[in-house]
């Protein structure tokens, strides 16, 4: 008989369980929420980071570089580039990598600084 590798899990009352990976596998996803994208609804899957909701519905780069104008989404995945900027919920120049999607975003895609130019 083959031994399953098991892994630990801590759960909210901080107990300790051994889950098995076939048990991970069949995890489901919560209940999805919306949010919106460039004013467009969109579902969203609860623990995903805007750049996996933006990449969900097919949005692969969603700056542009304020030099060159090159197209920019995600690169390094772990917020050090900074490559992967978006506005959400008015505030600007947040990492879309490590920002988890909540429900009710509002994320824009990115010009720029992502500050209006002062009038």
């Amino acid at each position: 008989m083959q031994r399953t590798k098991r892994v630990k899990k801590v759960d909210k009352v901080k107990k300790v369980q051994e889950v098995t990976p076939l048990e991970l596998a069949r995890a489901r996803p919560g209940t999805p929420f919306t949010v919106t994208v460039d004013g467009d609804e969109t579902d969203a899957l609860p623990g995903r980071t805007v750049a996996a909701v933006l990449w969900s519905v097919g949005i692969t780069s969603w700056r542009r570089t304020r030099g060159s104008g090159a197209p920019r989404g995600i690169f390094c995945g772990i917020g050090v580039c900074f490559d992967c900027l978006v506005t959400v919920n008015d505030r600007p120049n947040q990492r879309a990598c490590l920002v988890p999607a909540a429900p009710g975003d509002a994320i824009r895609t990115q010009e720029g600084t992502g500050h209006d130019e002062l009038g």
